[in-house]
C-alpha cells in the first residue's frame, strides 16, 4: 500500500469515527430531551442545561434543515432518525471506498 493510499484510508477511518460520535450525540440528545419532557430530568439543573446546550449546538445545524422538509408527525420528531439513516448510508459508502 502506498503512502497516499494509507493516508486516505486513515482520513476515512477518522471520518467514520466522527460520524459514529455524531450518531451517539444524536441518540443521547433525543433521550435527554425525552427525559426532560417527561419530567424525569430537571431542566433547571445546571449540568443538564450544559449537556443539553452542548448537544443542541452540535446536532441542531444538521437537524434543522431536515425538520423544515419533513412534515410534522403528530408531535413526534423523526428528524434524528432520518439523519442517523443518512449517516449510516454515508458510513457504508466510506467503508466501500476503503475496502475497494
Amino acid at each position: 500500500m502506498s503512502v497516499g493510499n494509507a493516508f486516505l484510508a486513515a482520513v476515512f477511518e477518522v471520518l467514520y469515527a466522527l460520524l459514529n460520535f455524531y450518531v451517539w450525540a444524536l441518540i443521547i440528545a433525543a433521550l435527554l430531551s425525552w427525559l426532560v419532557a417527561f419530567g424525569i430530568l430537571n431542566p433547571y439543573n445546571r449540568f443538564v442545561q450544559v449537556v443539553l446546550g452542548l448537544l443542541t449546538r452540535i446536532t441542531e445545524p444538521l437537524l434543522a434543515p431536515i425538520r423544515r422538509v419533513l412534515p410534522p408527525m403528530g408531535g413526534i420528531d423523526l428528524s434524528p432518525l432520518v439523519l442517523i439513516f443518512a449517516i449510516y448510508f454515508l458510513q457504508s459508502f466510506i467503508r466501500h471506498l476503503v475496502i475497494g
